[in-house]
């Protein structure tokens, strides 16, 4: 959540870059407009295909090392909302950055927020024991695994003090079909934050046995770049 006097601004680039590239792209923009390191507070991920559990967490070593050498972390506590997916068609050869967050100033008096995206796993779990429905794809799953992920989104926004009636963006990301439980799982839940549409990326998330996750945004300006 951007402080009082603060909001949040989305950046997606018109093609992934490679990890490496993507976080020196994020310096020259925020250079540009004036904004320090440590006002990044949000990145989306692109990986070639999902993680192992292990994987996942030696993957963030390496990632979170990067912020710290930003001056981002808190009390050693990364506070970077991200998402990490694996596109399923025309996936990058590495993981790749696709977009981000920062703050700029600004006298709205709207709350802008990033939260950041999950599947269905419980919160602070990474357990694959604890995946709702593991294993699972049929039509009865996929249904309370979105609820599931539903009631996470949900909890993250109340905690947040806003409501979907406040989010601009709601992504999904699974590579089953959605049609049979969106209205009624997805659509009728979000209220109102479904007026402006959900958006679905053909994708996995970024650890094995995961099948569906989301994330969203409260964001009042977003703009595409060249990389």
């Amino acid at each position: 959540m951007a402080s009082p006097g603060f909001e949040i601004e989305h950046v997606r680039l018109w093609q992934p870059l490679p990890l490496k590239a993507g976080f020196d792209r994020v310096a020259a923009h925020l250079k540009a407009v004036g904004r320090p390191p440590q006002s990044m507070c949000g990145m989306e991920l692109r990986s070639p295909k999902p993680f192992t559990f292990a994987g996942f967490n030696q993957f963030n070593a390496g990632y979170v090392k990067v912020l710290e050498s930003w001056g981002i972390l808190m009390d050693g506590l990364n506070p970077v909302a991200r998402t990490n997916i694996a596109p399923e068609v025309n996936a990058p050869a590495e993981p790749s950055l696709y977009g981000f967050s920062f703050t700029v100033p600004s006298k709205s008096k709207t709350k802008t927020f990033v939260v950041a995206g999950a599947g269905e796993l419980p919160e602070g779990s990474l357990d694959p024991h604890d995946v709702v429905r593991r294993g699972e794809t049929s039509a009865d799953a996929l249904r309370e695994k979105a609820r599931f992920v539903m009631g996470l989104m949900t909890g993250r926004i109340q905690g947040l003090g806003v409501a979907w009636d406040q989010v601009t963006v709601t992504e999904i990301y699974t590579v089953f079909e959605i049609h049979s439980y969106l209205v009624n799982e997805i659509l009728k839940p979000a209220a109102k934050g479904q007026i402006h549409g959900m958006t679905w990326h053909y994708s996995r998330p970024p650890i094995e046995s995961i099948e569906f996750e989301m994330d969203l945004r409260g964001c009042a300006r977003e703009v595409v770049v060249e990389v």
